[in-house]
Parts: C-alpha cells; structure tokens; sequence
C-alpha cells in the first residue's frame, strides 16, 4: 500500500513562507552571520512541517539529497569555472582583455559595448556562468578604470550574459525549459523573441544613455594607470587570446560545457608558466588556488586576486545548503500546495503568465537554483496552459521569464550567489541596473494582460498581428 501524505495546509505553507523571509532577515540583516547558517536553518523549519504531516527524517533526508543531486551540474559547472578564473588571470587572458578594451572602447559607449559582448559571448557559448567568468571580468576592470560605478558596470554584464544564457540553443537552460514544456527548442527561441528582442533594444538604449552620462567625465588618468600597471604586471600580447578563442570556438560547436572549460583552464596554466613567468608546478596550481597578484593598482587588485577551485568553496556550499531547501519543499509536498492554490486562481492567459512567473521565482527564492525554478515554473502550471488552450510556447517563453532571468536576482541562488563572487558585487546592489532581466519580466506581463502575441492551440491569436504559425 502506497504511504500518501496530506498536502501541507495554507497556514503551514505560510508558517514555512514567512519563516524563511524571517530568518533570512534576522541572519543576514540583524545578525550579520553567513547565510549558509540561514539556510541551514531553514531546513529544520521545513522539517517541522514535515514531520507535522507524518514524514519520517528519513524520507526529508532523501528529499535533500534529490534536491542537491538534481543541481549538481551548477555545483561542477562553478567548480569548472572558478579554475578557468584562477588561470586566466595568472596567464594573462583576462587582463590582455581588459588591456586591449580599454584601448579600443570609448567610456562613453563602454555600458552598451559591455552589454552586447557579454551577449555576444553568451549566445556563442551557453553559458551566463562561463561568460560572467571571463568577458564579464574584463568589462569590469575596463569600467572600474573609466570611473563607471561598479553597480552599473555589473548590471551591463550580467544583463548581456543572461541574453545567451535565454536565447542560445547552447544554453542548458533554454534546452531543459523547452523539453519541460514540450516544445520544439527553436520554436522556444522563436517564441521568446517576442519578449527578448524589445527589451535587447529598450535595454541597449538605456545603457547607452547611462554611458553618455558617465562617460563623459570618465576618468581616463586611471585607465591609462591601469594600462600601465597591467603592462608591468603582465606579458601583454594578442596571443594570450588564444585559449578564449579555442574555448568559444568549442562551446559553439556545442562540445560539453564542463570538459570544455576545464580544458581551458588547463590552457590557461599552460601560458601562466609559458608566457607569464610562472614555475610550472606554481602555473599548475593556480587551477586550485587562483591568481594571487600585486599590481599597485587597488582596485584592479581586488578584481584581479579570484579565481581557482578553493575560491567557489564557500559559495558551492551556498547552493547545497539551497538546494537542500528546494529538495525538501519538494519532498515535503509544499510546491505542491501552493501550485493547487495557483491553479484554481489562474483563469486567463494574464493570470497565468503571472502564475508561472511566480511559480518560477517561487523556485529561485525558496529552491536556490535556476533548474528548480524552471521546473516549479512549468510543471506547477503547465495544466492551465491546456486547460485553456494557450499554446505550450507560451508556457516555456514564461517559465524563462519567471525561471531563467529572476536567477541572479536573488542572493542565495546559484546565479545571484555565482555572479556577486565572480563580479565582486553584491545582489542587492547590481539588481536595480539588471535592466534587460527586469524588461523581459515586466514585458511578458504586459503581453499576458493585453492579449499581445497570446498564441492558442486552435492557432487563433488574439492579437492578429501576430498568428501561431
């Protein structure tokens, strides 16, 4: 006889809600402490509820490790890319990056160049992840030396990367919302266009207008000091822009991710000990330790001294410990609940746009991870979409908006807590200037709501302009 567990009633699911927005609040506001401790906390708040309901620890315990098991790739992915960091930097890629853009960009064009080669990047490549890595650490350095504040400069990059990491036929993400929803990948893409193009342009036009604002009085003093540090510091040649290529050459002949990066790490140590100067064993190590340099220039520094396997160390136990948190609400039966009570209030197409959009952030805030939040969204919904004969498109194109592009919005998520260490900038800080992630939520929502580009199964659109083909 199969053991069935009731769902977790509205109070309980509430008692969990508001208990996990309290202990964050109090940990990481009041208290200070790391949010690892929340999290880990959260857990044992879960598991009130569930032993409330009549689940053994065991079973919870299983719940956290389907949970964990289900994210591991982001746990290797981060692995893969804190090595590719470490030796980058030590082989000079990243700053001959920095070196060259600074040389060739204007300040005030600078926002939107850093928005469209993070894109660029990551529509060749797949990866927000690989591409924050690299190009995004370069565009950083380059907007510190303008003078750019570093939040805007963050908000460009991390905008530009999650244009490939939505719309890349490469991109993980796009490939696994479209199979969840049952939907042809390039019909995915195409769908999503309706969204992604106009916020591309609204978001490219506004950084453009931000960079003339602060470009002008960029301070280009400090660019040269930075050049000049760089030069001193570094071998500086065209040549240590191989591995980068070889890498996204690879990556876009849609060779696997993780082997792919790591093999670039690997390159990276190679022109470490070749063209930098390293001892071989030193050059090798960089892998695992990161890059360690003294260039006289603070914040290049900063920027500058990361990378490597230990450097990602706290941040993969972060997302095990939210993993965890998403495999117990699962096992537990509190999705669930909530996506019963979403159900039966979503009954038009608005609605359910926002329900899915919701259900998507339901699964960054409380599961940690952009593969949770992709299947909350879709599955936790999907029965709407043929309920009402909306078009499954439909339903992929809103679990990306609410799934894919809220992920680095959120501290503890594998994106927000991924792309505040690598850019060394807080969420809460870049969040306001994520202007292309924000545009595609507040577009498919004003879609939703005004019957624009709705497709139906029957093919009939309601707006006529634009027909399910």
């Amino acid at each position: 006889m199969v053991d069935e567990k009731r769902l977790p009633t509205l109070g309980e699911v509430g008692f969990v809600l508001v208990g996990f927005i309290v202990i964050m609040y109090l940990f990481i506001v009041q208290f200070e402490l790391p949010i690892q401790l929340a999290l880990l906390t959260v857990w044992f708040l879960i598991m009130i509820v569930g032993l409330r309901i009549g689940y053994t620890y065991y079973q919870m315990q299983n719940g956290i490790i389907k949970g964990i098991t289900d994210g591991m790739e982001a746990v290797l992915v981060l692995i893969s890319v804190g090595a590719l960091i470490g030796t980058w930097i030590a082989g000079g890629i990243v700053p001959s990056i920095i070196y060259f853009g600074l040389t060739i960009i204007d300040p005030t064009i600078f926002l939107f160049a850093a928005f469209v080669i993070c894109a660029i990047t990551s529509l060749a490549t797949g990866t927000s992840f690989g591409s924050a890595g690299t190009a995004g650490i370069a565009m950083m350095g380059i907007g510190a030396s303008f003078g750019m504040p570093i939040a805007l400069v963050a908000g460009a990059v991390i905008s530009g990367c999650y244009v490939g990491d939505k719309l890349s036929p490469l991109s993980d993400t796009t490939v696994m919302t479209a199979s969840l929803s049952k939907v042809n990948v390039i019909e995915h893409i195409k769908g999503m266009l309706y969204v992604s193009g106009p916020a591309f342009v609204i978001a490219g036009l506004l950084f453009i207008v931000m960079g003339f604002f602060y470009g002008g009085s960029g301070d280009l003093s400090q660019a040269e000091q930075t050049m000049q540090s760089l030069s001193n510091y570094f071998n500086i040649a065209w040549y240590m822009l191989i591995p980068a290529a070889i890498v996204i050459a690879l990556l876009a002949m849609k060779k696997p991710a993780i082997p792919v990066i790591l093999f670039g790490a690997l390159l990276g140590s190679i022109w470490a000990g070749l063209f930098q100067g390293l001892a071989p064993l030193e050059a090798f190590t960089s892998i695992y330790t990161g890059s360690t340099i003294e260039s006289g220039v603070d914040f290049i520094d900063n920027l500058l001294n990361r990378g490597g396997i230990t450097f990602m160390l706290e941040v993969i136990v972060l997302i095990l410990f939210a993993l965890g948190v998403g495999g117990l609400m699962e096992q537990t039966g509190i999705l669930r609940a909530i996506c019963v009570k979403l159900l039966s209030w979503a009954d038009n197409a608005g609605k359910t746009t926002l329900s899915t959009m919701l259900s998507g952030f339901f699964g960054n805030f409380f599961g940690g991870a952009a593969y949770v939040s992709l299947i909350t969204a879709s599955k936790m919904t999907e029965e709407n979409y043929d309920r009402l004969n909306l078009d499954r498109r439909l339903l992929s194109r809103n679990t990306e908006a609410g799934g894919t592009v809220t992920t680095p919005m959120v501290p503890w998520s594998d994106g927000g807590i991924f792309m505040a260490a690598t850019l060394g900038v807080s969420t809460l800080t870049y969040l306001p200037f994520l202007w292309f992630n924000l545009l595609v939520v507040l577009i498919s929502l004003i879609y939703g709501f005004s019957n624009k580009f709705i497709w139906y199964t029957n093919d009939h659109t309601v707006d006529n302009s634009e027909k399910a083909s």
